[in-house]
């Protein structure tokens, strides 16, 4: 995506184009921490986060793209592997660092842009994206996956748990199986290994909202 030139300091998107969910709430993410926990920010780690990384599925250095308050990023961190979690929200990432240290737990949190994932100067074997992919829209998707593509090698995995579309109580940005295949399909850099149906925990859930849970190869 382009950036502006120059950043004014009243500009709440420090320079970068905002994206499609930002236009639509009118406020960048970072004020989504400003007044309380976000509806997505539940005080602990995805359940299928924790069953992925239980079930050893992730490997090598590690970047949770989106990380928020960084809970997924420090229960990864915690198992003794390399994880930097990344956000363009401040306020979550002051929280997330607050966390580490409290807990004892080492782990890297920086500000970064998803869609300029090159300027990290770091290469990832595993790659996280809870909640982060279904925020884009049609257009903005390829331009995410080249900058997932920009730290990853051949063969490394990405995870990506969405908002689905199937259930009556879907989340605001519901994805379907099919456009979620459609985006990391042939020609794009990815090859879709899974599609699963799981659930999403917010606070607007009682037992979370329904999701996919896919895994991804970068081929």
């Amino acid at each position: 995506m382009p950036e502006r030139s120059g950043t004014p300091a009243d500009d709440p998107f420090g320079g970068r184009r905002p994206t499609s969910h930002e236009r639509m709430a009118g406020r960048p993410w970072d004020a989504s921490y400003h007044d309380g926990p976000a509806p997505w920010d539940i005080g602990r780690p995805q359940p299928s986060i924790v069953r992925l990384a239980s079930e050893g599925g992730f490997a090598g250095a590690v970047l949770d793209a989106g990380c928020g308050t960084g809970e997924n990023a420090l229960h990864v961190a915690s198992l003794g592997l390399p994880v930097l979690g990344v956000d363009v929200a401040e306020t979550a990432l002051a929280i997330a660092r607050e966390k580490a240290a409290r807990r004892g737990i080492e782990v890297k949190f920086a500000a970064a842009d998803a869609f300029r994932l090159e300027r990290l100067g770091r290469r990832f074997a595993t790659v996280l994206d809870c909640g982060l992919f279904h925020t884009f829209d049609g257009d903005e998707r390829p331009g995410y996956l080249a900058s997932l593509a920009s730290v990853t090698e051949r063969g490394a995995t990405l995870y990506v748990l969405c908002f689905s579309d199937d259930g009556p109580d879907t989340g605001p940005h519901p994805v379907s199986q099919a456009e979620l295949r459609a985006a990391f399909g042939p020609g794009t850099g990815w090859a879709v290994a899974a599609v699963e149906p799981d659930r999403i925990q917010t606070t607007f859930h009682d037992d979370g909202a329904p999701a996919w849970f896919a895994t991804i190869e970068r081929s």
